[in-house]
């Protein structure tokens, strides 16, 4: 490759993560120049780091090259989307954009400097992420920081933040110090070395400070882990073996709560989520798990050798106790044994000794920007006009401290608020504030409270922004103004009809709560969580009901159609469905049967069939309770141009 060509793009994407990946073939398919600048050497950050158990909230929030990344994850396995999957799987889709995209890649070099102009980066310096030693300057017009950390906003001199805010800075209830619940240790167990003596000292991981008041903020981190894959599969297996810097120590308090409360099985203590070929997704879960509480809080700020000991450490923390759960003998026999049926998987991240490299960064600087999201705008308060993205998670927090409380060992700092239907965000939440940095775009360490990052920081949401910070840098570009300049509604039509960045003809959606394009007869009850979107209807009686969706086609062709099944109780083993392709009547009945049985862990599109819609006509898709043996759902209606 050229050096021109190498070192002075129209875009520089600094971060190799989901929204590093997805930016820069977004701009790429733009037909602008794109570097992408990776400090490790695997792409994809979480999605092909472990966490193959997506968190999604609602999946209407998932658009664009987002939502054409679960695709490509669902052909793999024969389906129509999967969000369910192996880490070796993303990776490789990952690495397909890129080759797609014809997309330079920098690996293994890390930032060392920004050079300004004015209130621009002027270029950016790169050095070995091995050895320190300068590298490559770039020099682009536009960049976009997609890192967990925010690096280059940092170096950039754009205000940020870290930790908790009280709750009196956006009049908030969850932010701050928060003593609740869930994944909390039941009262009673004794922090101390030797049970009710203070000067034996504390067991490992427990800290020195007292509980402040409710709501207060403060610098402290929440807790990361590691999203673990293991496998089940004998032919597939690697033995746990003792990890080197072993201390069974540090585990202690984990006997203490299985004493207190004695499990059945593994998911006391561990999140096992399973994935496809016999692997899982390991998460945490319980007072006592794979998040190491307390032991991050210098990573945000730190230095790359002081972050390199931090993720050492929860490396050190995390292989040990999976070995101590299937080795200590002091660990209950049946768990002992189940734990041994798991190991590492022999066909994932076979060049970095059968580890992910990617530590689970919750959390880490966070951008005061030029509008910052907070807690009322995802409980739908406050709604932005200005809407290039959507967030549907709970407002989530891990763990940010474990502390002596009244004798005895307590967590602090989850949360978890749910009932969050989808919300905007704003494009002015991943721009710097005016004249700080103005060809600058921050979609992962974006604006936002602590506990509203909590429910946007999803990695499909992540992909969301930046595909938008992507078309925004291109427009900026092409009209020669700051990014805080573009035309943000000339940016939300881009986002609308051309979603996957090539041109081709975007979906049709018609969904429930649509204003128009929906008919509905009879008795039907409005539930607002589990749909796609804000709602489905639910019919229980027995008296008729309809519920039509009727497309507008703009473009002649062939459509794969798709109806959306939340899963309820009592659902009907079939439902009727009435196709009119604007000539002819189609009734059928759809067996709700295999929708059931599919392994998905949330409501699914379901196929009606490839069917040819002339522009202009009339067609529509009804469903009703004609052939109902329980309760019919109507949600929404997708139909998806066939190339």
């Amino acid at each position: 490759m050229p050096q021109s060509q190498t070192n002075n793009p129209d875009l520089c994407v600094y971060g190799g993560t989901s929204a590093g990946v997805i930016a820069a073939y977004a701009a790429a398919s733009l037909h602008r120049s794109v570097i992408l600048v990776e400090p490790g050497h695997r792409l994809g950050g979480l999605s092909s780091g472990g966490l193959g158990f997506t968190d999604i909230g609602n999946k209407y929030v998932v658009t664009g090259l987002a939502r054409d990344f679960y695709r490509r994850i669902g052909r793999h396995y024969g389906r129509f989307e999967q969000w369910i999957f192996e880490p070796k799987v993303a990776d490789s889709i990952f690495r397909d954009y890129i080759k797609r995209g014809k997309i330079a890649v920098i690996y293994d070099q890390r930032l060392h400097a920004v050079r300004r102009a004015g209130a621009s980066i002027a270029a950016i310096q790169l050095e070995s992420s091995a050895t320190g030693a300068p590298a490559l300057t770039i020099t682009a017009k536009q960049y976009i920081d997609c890192s967990y950390e925010g690096d280059l906003m940092a170096k950039a001199g754009v205000s940020y933040t870290t930790g908790r805010e009280d709750n009196n800075t956006y009049h908030e209830t969850v932010d701050g110090v928060q003593l609740k619940e869930k994944h909390q240790f039941p009262d009673g167990i004794d922090p101390y070395w030797i049970a009710g003596h203070p000067e034996s000292g504390l067991l490992w991981g427990i800290g020195t400070d007292s509980l402040l008041p409710g709501g207060t903020g403060d610098k402290r981190i929440q807790a990361y882990n590691f999203r673990i894959c293991l496998t089940n599969d004998p032919a597939n297996r690697i033995d746990i073996t003792r990890p080197e810097r072993y201390d069974s120590t540090r585990y202690e308090l984990l006997l203490r709560v299985l004493a207190t409360h004695p499990p059945k099985t593994l998911d006391a203590f561990l999140k096992m989520d399973l994935m496809p070929n016999h692997k899982t997704d390991i998460n945490n879960n319980g007072p006592f798990s794979t998040d190491m509480i307390g032991m991050n809080y210098d990573y945000p700020d730190g230095d790359y050798t002081t972050r390199e000991r931090i993720i050492q450490a929860h490396v050190d923390y995390t292989k040990g106790l999976l070995f101590f759960i299937g080795h200590d003998p002091r660990m209950p026999e049946h768990l002992r044994t189940r734990m041994l049926g798991w190991g590492y998987p022999k066909d994932e991240y076979i060049s970095t000794g059968h580890w992910t490299k990617q530590l689970y960064i919750r959390e880490a600087r966070r951008m005061t920007g030029a509008y910052i999201m907070t807690q009322d705008n995802c409980q739908g308060k406050t709604i932005v006009p200005d809407g290039v993205g959507q967030g549907a998670y709970n407002m989530d927090s891990h763990n940010a401290e474990r502390l002596v409380v009244n004798g005895m060992v307590k967590n602090e700092g989850d949360v978890q608020l749910h009932d969050i239907n989808p919300y905007p965000i704003a494009y002015r939440s991943i721009i710097p504030k005016t004249g700080q940095c103005n060809n600058l775009l921050v979609p992962v360490c974006l604006s936002a409270s602590h506990m509203a990052y909590g429910s946007i920081r999803m990695e499909p949401v992540f992909m969301v922004l930046a595909q938008s910070a992507a078309y925004a840098a291109c427009q900026a570009i092409a009209r020669r103004c700051a990014i805080q300049d573009i035309d943000v509604h000339a940016l939300q039509q881009s986002l609308r009809i051309d979603p996957l960045a090539d041109g081709s003809p975007a979906e049709i959606l018609v969904d429930n709560d649509d204003s128009t394009g929906v008919t509905r007869t009879g008795d039907w009850t409005r539930i607002t969580t589990g749909g796609y979107g804000p709602s489905f209807w639910l019919h229980s009686s027995a008296s008729p009901a309809t519920v039509q969706f009727t497309p507008v086609i703009s473009v002649s062709g062939n459509y794969a159609v798709y109806t959306y099944i939340p899963r309820v109780h009592h659902a009907s083993t079939r439902t009727a469905i009435a196709i009119f392709d604007g000539k002819t009547t189609v009734e059928k009945d759809l067996d709700m049967g295999g929708v059931r049985v599919s392994g998905q862990t949330s409501g699914e599109w379901t196929s009606l069939g490839t069917i040819h819609f002339a522009k202009g006509s009339n067609p529509y898709i009804r469903i009703s309770n004609a052939s109902d043996d329980g309760d019919v759902v109507a949600d929404a209606v997708l139909f998806v141009p066939i190339k």
